[in-house]
């Protein structure tokens, strides 16, 4: 009997359609990544949005001036007592915030929670726990797996396009301009929590949970901020896939060598993505989407179409995904916290692969240490 491997089964909500039945959204928080990517795919797509609180009223307001927001709040229990019975509570804050916010939430709400699920392993389980003991319908803004290029390849791979998998590389070579994130600075986890947490919740979305996780991650001498650089392994033990992602976002010298791509290998072919919005980021650079298959090889590398990008049209995906769920449209929500919960978990084996250290070499014949 032939092994059938998760990528072969994308989950339903992968494929964007919107839900039968539209839910008004009460967006928690006023910073850039609400500015810039939820309201722009709400307001695209026709998403529903009820109002908008934030402890600095003025900023939700402008944001409510800008989208045609009726109502604007500086208090959350103010905001939660008027919010529709139906309402969605889109949480757009840091970690740190989230155990009071979801707590304060009705009962059984639906709820989209911003990445990451916690700064570690045992916050996420603690934010878990209240989403459980709350009945809460949650689920994580996950975005990149619901990219229109990831879609796409999503489904080329499903339908067996390029044949079993065998390598899924992710390089990102780029300056990351964290000072639009001051708040960042301070965190003893940087990059695998802020950024590469989009990379291995991707892998895990096709391949499933690896067996294990080697990671090296390190901060820059000339930056006031922790880890910005990583490479991580992960390995799936039962199959011969190699994965790596490997990141550099100190690449502070123009755009000439700059890369961002995920690159699927299969034995017959092989899909690259481009994400252009790391290229230039918050602008984007240019995004794309191409096939190499075995039995075309006169063809070359071929774009396969697709519509949008990450910002903001993924956002969309992620809030669909949960309104399908709610709306009994599909069966199961595949970014709930428990599905990334397990994400945080290769986050914090990835943390201690670093601090571990790998094999010592036996030098000049002496023992390892």
């Amino acid at each position: 009997m032939a092994i059938t491997w998760p990528e072969r089964h994308p989950h339903p909500a992968y494929t964007f359609a919107m839900p039968s039945v539209l839910r008004p959204i009460v967006v928690i928080g006023a910073g850039g990544i609400v500015r810039d990517a939820h309201l722009p795919a709400y307001r695209r797509y026709g998403f529903p949005v009820h109002g908008i609180v934030n402890r600095t009223r003025s900023r939700a307001q402008a944001l409510a001036d800008e989208y045609g927001i009726e109502h604007v709040y500086d208090d959350l229990a103010e905001a939660i007592r008027s919010a529709p019975s139906d309402a969605v509570f889109d949480i757009a804050l840091m970690p740190e915030q989230y155990e009071a916010t979801l707590a304060a939430l009705p009962r059984g709400s639906g709820v989209l929670i911003q990445k990451p699920l916690g700064h570690d392993g045992a916050q996420a389980r603690r934010i878990v726990a209240i989403c459980h003991e709350r009945e809460l319908v949650a689920a994580v803004n996950t975005q990149l797996r619901f990219a229109p290029y990831i879609e796409q390849a999503r489904r080329a791979i499903a339908e067996g396009q390029i044949g079993e998998l065998v390598d899924v590389e992710i390089r990102v070579t780029v300056r990351q301009p964290w000072e639009l994130f001051p708040h960042v600075f301070a965190l003893p986890r940087l990059e695998l929590n802020m950024h590469s947490v989009h990379h291995l919740d991707l892998v895990r979305s096709f391949l499933g949970d690896p067996s294990d996780v080697m990671c090296v991650t390190l901060p820059h001498p000339e930056r006031p901020y922790a880890n910005c650089r990583s490479t991580i392994l992960m390995r799936y033990r039962e199959r011969p896939v190699r994965v790596v992602v490997a990141t550099n976002n100190e690449h502070n010298f123009g755009p000439t060598y700059e890369e961002s791509f995920v690159k699927f290998e299969g034995t017959s072919g092989a899909i690259r993505v481009q994400l252009g919005l790391l290229l230039d980021y918050p602008r984007g650079g240019q995004d794309t989407l191409e096939i190499a298959r075995h039995d075309r090889r006169e063809a070359g590398w071929q774009p396969l179409p697709f519509e949008g990008s990450w910002f903001p049209d993924a956002f969309a995906g992620s809030m669909s995904a949960l309104q399908r769920a709610l709306a009994g449209d599909v069966s199961g929500l595949p970014t709930s916290v428990d599905d990334v919960l397990r994400t945080m978990d290769v986050i914090d084996a990835a943390h201690l692969s670093s601090d571990s250290g790998g094999v010592v070499p036996a030098y000049d014949g002496g023992r390892r240490s």
